[in-house]
């Protein structure tokens, strides 16, 4: 008797395609291994070997259409796709196994979406740990602060769709009224400044605090690492919690918690100094009372205050914190230079919320929530990981290629990928793709404004009541009529 695992391809198509031989065995092969574009075959490298193997047993070990590797690279086409609905991903698949000659692939989305719920959350994680990494690896290595690695963490919020379950997990701002809101997820990742690929995130809800989730990604930090962090993250106990494992920051000082006398301390330079900050009197929501204990009562930390000079940049004075106490070994000029391209690096946060479309998440759970998120920071490394070879085989600055020009040009070349059928024209395909990159640099634009306002006005009002009971307000051009009626 065959085990579980040794299940026939399709068995329910051995009476039809039997006789046809080895040529039907071939065919089946085929569609094994076909995915919607073949990027699999230049994106795979990014990734361990082992990860999108078969199970021997339990979920995916099963021959089936949406087997573990086709769900996982048909969700990453998803996503490259500013996150598209299952319904064009199982259309796909179908137009694929019909040009293939394969079985008929049912045109409910439902067992795709069940496949994506097979997948195990912890490979998740660990393909995104591995293109991060692919993409370090990649990219050039940094010069600043003696070839230190530097890591940026930002924070921002995402929206879920309004269900229950979400709502009881992700509940929306109590500033809006039942019915009119939507769950918020709020989100903190930590950026790797060489490639800009995403390293780690952690989850909460609104009432969690950046610094909470901050420290559920002290795991993902090595002795040694640069954190740079904007003013909420410049406190004394994110500054103690990295210096016990070894970690720098440069931060911003939230001059409206602490203030700041230059006139105290020891003079490392102009405007520049080395002062004790001292742990305060009431605990942290987010710390137990264990791990405020075990918090040195006081840090040395070095607080310098420069000038900005950089054209389109709104803040021309900055004051920032940092545990480099040495100014031989860290000069403030480079300490600037450095947080000057963490600003840079907070565009990331809008080319996954805007350009990958995870501003607004589309899964009905929690636990879908968790792995849609995943798989779209997976996606955006695997690009990170496509603009680093680009940047590092034609030397060019990895800064100037376009996120959103890269997706573009990765999608209408994976078009072409699809329909050739010798590995020498894909290379060549390939090839060209990473020159359109490396050529089409984003130009340098040194005085450019980007205020933080919008232009283009709302086309319809705010729902203020709960959809079944609110009240559309009469047209203007409708309130007009009434009105000439009534003074008539």
């Amino acid at each position: 008797m065959q085990p579980k695992h040794a299940t026939p391809y399709f068995p329910a198509w051995h009476h039809r395609l039997g006789p046809m031989g080895a040529r039907t065995r071939a065919a089946l092969g085929r569609v094994r291994s076909l995915t919607l574009t073949r990027l699999e075959q230049r994106l795979a490298p990014c990734l361990p070997g082992q990860l999108l193997q078969k199970p021997v047993a339990g979920d995916h070990s099963r021959d089936r259409i949406y087997s573990l590797p086709r769900t996982f690279w048909c969700w990453v086409w998803q996503m490259l796709n500013a996150n598209a609905p299952c319904r064009e991903v199982v259309r796909q698949v179908q137009a694929l196994f019909s040009l293939a000659g394969g079985p008929t692939v049912d045109s409910d989305s439902g067992g795709y979406c069940q496949a994506r719920q097979r997948l195990p959350q912890g490979l998740l994680q660990r393909a995104l740990t591995a293109t991060a990494q692919c993409a370090a690896r990649r990219a050039s290595q940094p010069t600043l602060l003696r070839g230190r690695s530097l890591k940026a963490v930002d924070g921002s919020s995402l929206r879920l769709p309004d269900t229950p379950k979400n709502q009881k997990r992700y509940p929306q701002p109590l500033t809006q009224k039942p019915g009119c809101g939507f769950p918020v997820l709020r989100l903190v990742v930590l950026f790797c400044l060489a490639s800009g690929a995403v390293v780690a995130r952690s989850t909460g809800s609104l009432w969690d605090s950046e610094g909470g989730l901050l420290r559920r990604l002290l795991p993902s930090l090595k002795p040694g690492d640069i954190v740079l962090g904007d003013r909420g993250f410049g406190n004394f106990v994110i500054l103690a919690l990295l210096a016990c494992l070894g970690v720098d920051f440069i931060g911003r000082v939230a001059l409206k918690n602490r203030h700041v006398d230059f006139r105290r301390g020891r003079r490392l330079g102009a405007r520049d100094r080395c002062v004790t900050w001292r742990k305060g009197d009431h605990l942290v929501d987010w710390l137990t009372a264990a791990a405020w204990a075990a918090l040195p009562r006081e840090i040395s930390v070095r607080v310098l205050q420069l000038q900005v000079h950089q054209p389109g940049f709104r803040v021309r004075e900055i004051t920032l914190v940092t545990t480099l106490l040495d100014p031989q070994l860290y000069p403030a000029q480079e300490l600037l230079e450095a947080y000057l391209r963490r600003w840079r690096l907070e565009m990331g946060l809008d080319d996954l919320k805007t350009t990958l479309g995870l501003e607004h998440l589309k899964c009905l759970s929690p636990t879908m929530v968790q792995k849609e998120l995943l798989i779209g920071l997976i996606s955006h490394n695997l690009l990170r990981c496509v603009m680093a070879q680009a940047a590092q085989e034609h030397s060019v600055p990895l800064e100037r290629i376009s996120f959103k020009g890269s997706l573009d040009a990765l999608r209408q070349f994976s078009i072409a990928l699809a329909q050739t059928r010798s590995a020498h024209q894909r290379r060549k395909l390939w090839a060209a793709l990473l020159d359109a990159l490396a050529s089409d640099l984003v130009p340098q634009r040194p005085g450019r404004r980007e205020p933080r306002a919008v232009k283009r006005r709302p086309k319809y009002p705010l729902l203020t009541h709960p959809r079944h009971v609110y009240t559309d307000r009469p047209r203007r051009s409708l309130r007009k009529t009434r009105s000439r009626l009534r003074n008539a």
